[in-house]
C-alpha cells in the first residue's frame, strides 16, 4: 500500500505542482489556450489557486516523506477533492464544458485518500 501511495501521490503532486507553477508565473494570454476560464476569474486569484496547488502538492509529498505530520498528506488530498469539485462548477457554468481531467483528478485524489489513510 505505501508503494501505491508514492505512485499515485507523486503523479498527483507533479501535475499540481506544474499547473500551479504555470497559475503563478504564467500572464492570462499564456494561459488561456490551455485554461479557457482565466477570463472569468480574477488574476489574483489565479495565482492564489495556483499558490494552493503547489501547496497542496508538497503536503501529499513532504510530511509522509519527512515522517512529521504526516496526516496532512490525507488533507492536502481532500483539498484537491474540494479544489476540483469547485473547477468542475467552473466548468459547467461556462463555455468549456470539458470535465474529463477535473473527474479524473478528482478520482485520483480520492484514492490517494484512501491509500493515505494507511500511511
Amino acid at each position: 500500500m505505501n508503494i501505491a501511495y508514492w505512485i499515485v501521490a507523486g503523479l498527483l503532486a507533479l501535475f499540481y505542482c506544474y499547473a500551479g507553477t504555470l497559475k503563478v508565473i504564467r500572464s492570462r494570454d499564456r494561459l488561456r489556450p490551455m485554461m479557457a476560464w482565466v477570463d472569468r476569474i480574477p488574476l489574483p486569484a489565479v495565482r492564489a489557486l495556483g499558490t494552493v496547488e503547489v501547496l497542496g502538492a508538497i503536503g501529499l509529498v513532504l510530511p509522509p516523506l519527512t515522517g512529521v505530520a504526516p496526516s496532512l498528506a490525507t488533507v492536502a488530498a481532500v483539498g484537491f477533492v474540494f479544489l476540483q469539485t469547485g473547477a468542475i462548477a467552473v466548468h459547467l457554468t461556462g463555455e468549456d464544458r470539458r470535465i474529463a481531467l477535473n473527474v479524473g483528478l478528482t478520482a485520483t485524489a480520492a484514492v490517494t485518500i484512501w491509500l493515505a489513510t494507511g500511511l
